[in-house]
């Protein structure tokens, strides 16, 4: 009996199922080693599948495929960064808002002065420290329309970040499903590998014992060596193949892998039919919808430039106050005061900026039909996606009750090789033969039964579906509007709102 590694139900493939409980402990090769060592090969042996119902407390989390999948979502710093680039595009926003709102500004000038000359023969010096201070308040009126579009820019720079954002979600889950079973996988073989060398170890016993009563020939025990010594390359091979999935999902993951529970299919997720997970892909991929926000930010960027050539009109109004202070001498001094006080329009009409707004409006226009090309582009490419994943996901359909058949066929004939062999009808090498065929056939029923979970994760992120919302998985979201509508019109200020 070996780890589960998918959990289904007796009734979707027609045999009986087992199951064992198997523990991770971090990085040791001795504690997976003594945990194969648990997991004996039985002469009726298919990997376990065992439903998961319910939630999941937060000691389960580490448990279960779901749990590991919430634990991404909190802590990849993929992710994260992500989140935080959203966060720094919402500046944007308040950035655009910033033309619709006044400018002001103090100016302070102060200096020394000093005069020297004469009156009436008489030789004048004297010094003042001369000061100037004022205020000026300005604020556009119109500037072409260039904020109103700049605000609308903006908003679609943050909408389609909001879509990138979810793509980058759906793409760490899937690379979480596939660490998590990478990793019960790579342990299910390695268990079915070290069986196989204890196996073969016993085979060879017998094979010993069988040649001191002359049953057999040194061929037969040089067979089994070989056998033995091929099997103990193949157990170092999956130890070093395990230790790096468990790298991996401690990289992706981000914890250690303690008590993983087997994985199951998301198929209640998915579409009835092909053709609807296209459509549905069509009109929810995060990357379509990102794109076609990228389209409204081009367009916005070419009223934009075209509002250079329109008139500009602002307005000021300014204080200015003059004011010399007492001279550091005790020759004769000014007497100079002054406050000033001035309000004005100013309008502004271009003419002619040597041919450079002409351009960038024209550059702007070809990159409009850029974006509205690469949302075609993006579509094939989503839709060659689902097509791709909707094909792996029945080839591992079958692939799976092929492969069960497999083990129950090769199972039955290693126990009617041996049965034959102990009559003599049968040589140890048939015996070894049959050995290695079981093993490959219940390697590949391992792996097919990975490939079916992954799968069904593939269909769903390759339509853009693959996040925590519609996994329903947590209540507890990234609520991406939070920051939005704290800084998009936030006036003054330099900490961030969460502190920074």
């Amino acid at each position: 009996m070996i780890p589960a590694v998918v959990q289904s139900s007796e009734a979707t493939y027609g045999v009986p199922y087992w199951r064992l409980p198997y523990k991770f402990l971090k990085n040791s090769v001795r504690s997976v080693r003594t945990m194969a060592r648990k997991a004996t090969i039985t002469s009726r042996m298919v990997v376990l599948p065992l439903w998961i119902c319910g939630g999941f407390s937060t000691a389960e989390a580490r448990e279960t495929l779901n749990g590991s999948l919430l634990l991404a979502y909190r802590g990849n710093p993929d992710l994260n960064a992500q989140r935080a680039n959203l966060r720094v595009v919402d500046e944007n926003v308040a950035q655009a808002l910033s033309g619709y709102r006044p400018k002001v500004n103090i100016g302070v000038n102060a200096g020394i002065a000093q005069s020297d000359g004469s009156l009436s023969g008489a030789q004048i010096q004297y010094r003042t420290i001369p000061m100037q201070a004022g205020l000026t308040v300005s604020q556009t009126i119109f500037d072409g329309f260039r904020t109103d579009n700049k605000t609308r820019m903006a908003e679609s720079q943050v909408y389609s970040q909001r879509e990138t954002l979810r793509g980058v979600e759906s793409n760490v889950l899937f690379s979480a499903a596939v660490a998590y079973m990478n990793l019960l996988r790579d342990t299910a073989i390695y268990a079915l590998q070290q069986n196989n060398v204890e196996v073969i170890q016993e085979q060879l016993r017998q094979t010993r014992i069988r040649l001191d009563e002359g049953q057999v020939t040194l061929t037969d025990i040089s067979q089994a060596e070989a056998r033995l010594a091929v099997a103990q390359a193949q157990l170092s091979t999956g130890e070093s193949t395990l230790q790096t999935s468990i790298g991996s999902f401690r990289q992706i993951i981000g914890v250690d892998p303690h008590d993983l529970a087997p994985g199951r299919p998301i198929d209640q997720f998915i579409p009835p039919d092909r053709d609807s997970a296209i459509a549905t892909a069509f009109r929810d991929h995060p990357g379509i919808i990102a794109a076609r926000h990228d389209v409204d930010v081009a367009e916005a960027q070419v009223k934009v430039a075209e509002g250079q050539l329109y008139p500009q009109l602002t307005a000021s109004a300014s204080v200015e106050g003059n004011h010399d202070l007492p001279p550091l001498s005790s020759s004769p001094r000014p007497n100079s005061s002054s406050l000033s006080g001035i309000f004005q329009g100013r309008l502004t009409i271009p003419i002619y900026e040597g041919g450079l707004v002409y351009s960038d409006i024209r550059q702007a226009k070809e990159r409009v039909g850029q974006r509205r090309i690469e949302v075609e582009s993006i579509r094939d490419r989503v839709r060659f996606n689902v097509v791709t994943a909707w094909g792996v996901l029945e080839a591992s359909k079958a692939a799976v009750v092929a492969s069960q058949k497999a083990v129950i066929a090769n199972e039955r004939a290693l126990a009617g090789v041996r049965e034959e062999a102990a009559i003599g009808q049968r040589t140890t090498l048939d015996v070894l033969n049959a050995q290695q065929e079981l093993l490959l056939a219940r390697v590949g029923l391992v792996s097919a039964q990975r490939d079916r979970v992954v799968a069904s994760y593939q269909v769903l992120f390759s339509m853009g579906q693959l996040t925590v919302k519609f996994l329903s998985l947590s209540d507890d979201l990234y609520d991406k509007k939070i920051h939005y509508d704290q800084v998009k019109d936030l006036w003054f200020g330099v900490r961030s709102p969460d502190g920074r």
